[in-house]
């Protein structure tokens, strides 16, 4: 793997930070429908669209809206920062409830995911932070693990102290929701692979580093039964194959899933990426046909895109609809993250 010379580690950091943007504003109206629905109300998306009336999650959302997990990155970020590279699960507890009390407040139904609304609703019954997540599976910890990625760079091709003190980046950003294999896997698959291309490596580079990141993450957390994660990524890449976009979407719904399951979206983004070559718009706009959990595989996708590709790769027009749409300036806290990996 080539190493990025320091004047390149912004534009593939903040590649990352605004591919997450990307793929969930690209995402977010087709979220929680079929992948038949979605062809049949959009044939093929192609661009920021405004959520369907009917949407139960997305209705009112103008086109080129965030959801939850643009927003829940935002708020990792900034309690790396806030926290001197850590993130205090206490803390974190409050800010997601505090986030989904504005959400309420402004009459959004895009509220906490099925295991982080279990896990806070246990804080708020007096369980300890660092327990409340002991049943978590599904994505949400996947979804917003970018952050961690930009900030600490990945050495699970060096030693096996090394990968671990990048995985209690990890577990901490998970602890109070997600603490189990399942979610810590998800998570970790996500923040190495962004790790990886915003020190410059390849798409292949990535998915090794996701493997093997995903591997070490399976075996933190409290056990809980389901299929593993690092071999489904491979066996995704696989799936989709010499297949055209339209087959191998239709595959990747059949045979892999696009539920919130990590075991499904987390490898459900990865063979998105396969089937671009890590091209971030298409990447995100694939993950957008998928339907299903469709914003949170469009933000894992568009994520690791950008970090390979870097900011300069997304198409300028819609990070200006991303900025304007949802009041977003990414760029300060990307820098602040990335103090935490040059100082290391």
């Amino acid at each position: 793997m080539s190493v990025t010379p320091e004047s390149d580690l912004f534009d593939r950091a903040a590649g990352a930070f605004y591919g997450l943007a990307l793929g969930d504003a690209l995402g977010m109206p087709t979220q929680v429908m079929s992948r038949e629905e979605v062809v049949r109300v959009y044939g093929t998306l192609s661009g920021f669209e405004p959520a369907r009336p009917d949407n139960p999650v997305a209705a009112g959302m103008p086109a080129g809206s965030v959801t939850d997990d643009t927003d829940q990155a935002v708020i990792v970020a900034r309690l790396i920062v806030e926290g001197g590279g850590h993130v205090d699960p206490l803390r974190f507890a409050e800010e997601l409830l505090s986030w989904e009390r504005e959400m309420k407040a402004k009459g959004s139904f895009d509220l906490l995911g099925p295991s982080t609304k279990a896990a806070l609703d246990a804080v708020a019954r007096g369980t300890d932070p660092k327990e409340a997540g002991k049943y978590g599976t599904t994505n949400g910890s996947a979804m917003r693990v970018t952050p961690v990625g930009i900030a600490f760079p990945c050495a699970a091709a060096r030693t096996s102290d090394d990968t671990e003190t990048f995985l209690d980046r990890v577990v901490e950003s998970c602890q109070v929701t997600h603490d189990t294999n399942i979610g810590i896997a998800g998570a970790a698959a996500v923040a190495a692979a962004v790790s990886t291309g915003v020190a410059g490596g390849s798409l292949d580079d990535v998915f090794d580093a996701a493997i093997a990141a995903s591997e070490a993450g399976a075996r933190r957390g409290h056990w809980i039964a389901g299929a593993s994660i690092p071999a489904r990524i491979g066996w995704a890449r696989e799936l989709v194959a010499g297949l055209d976009e339209a087959a191998a979407l239709d595959r990747i719904n059949a045979l892999i899933g696009t539920s919130v399951a990590s075991q499904e979206s987390v490898p459900a983004a990865f063979a998105v990426l396969a089937l671009t070559g890590g091209d971030p718009w298409r990447s995100a706009l694939l993950a957008a046909n998928l339907g299903g959990d469709s914003d949170t595989i469009g933000a894992i996708a568009g994520a690791i895109a950008g970090s390979i590709r870097g900011l300069g790769a997304l198409p300028a027009d819609a990070v200006r609809i991303l900025r304007e749409v949802n009041g977003l300036e990414l760029e300060p806290l990307t820098r602040q993250l990335l103090t935490f990996r040059t100082a290391a």
